[in-house]
């Protein structure tokens, strides 16, 4: 899989870089994600410590990824206030409306 590459399920592999690291130093992500819906980080490794996933791996984190695509959003409400998930606001809706 390539970085930003769709895996397939909703799932999305992203690369994060380690700043002064370098590719080999960098961290890669795979995030649940509906477009203009709902975005869910599901896990994280550093690529010096594995290549990749396997296919099992891929298939339990769609898994897990599609009961959190799939939540409404009451699911989710009750989720982040009992910290069994986190919100990450990134200021894009403050940047919208301004």
């Amino acid at each position: 899989m390539q970085s930003g590459e769709r895996c397939g399920h909703g799932l999305v592999k992203q690369r994060v870089a380690r700043p002064g690291q370098g590719k080999r130093g960098s961290y890669r992500t795979i995030i649940a994600y509906r477009v203009k819906r709902r975005a869910v980080f599901l896990f994280g490794f550093a690529k010096s410590g594995k290549a990749n996933l396997n296919a099992d791996e891929l298939e339990a984190l769609a898994r897990r990824g599609a009961v959190w695509l799939g939540a409404s959003d009451a699911v989710i409400e009750r989720a982040i206030t009992t910290d069994e998930l986190k919100e990450v606001d990134c200021g894009e809706e403050d940047q919208e409306q301004g």
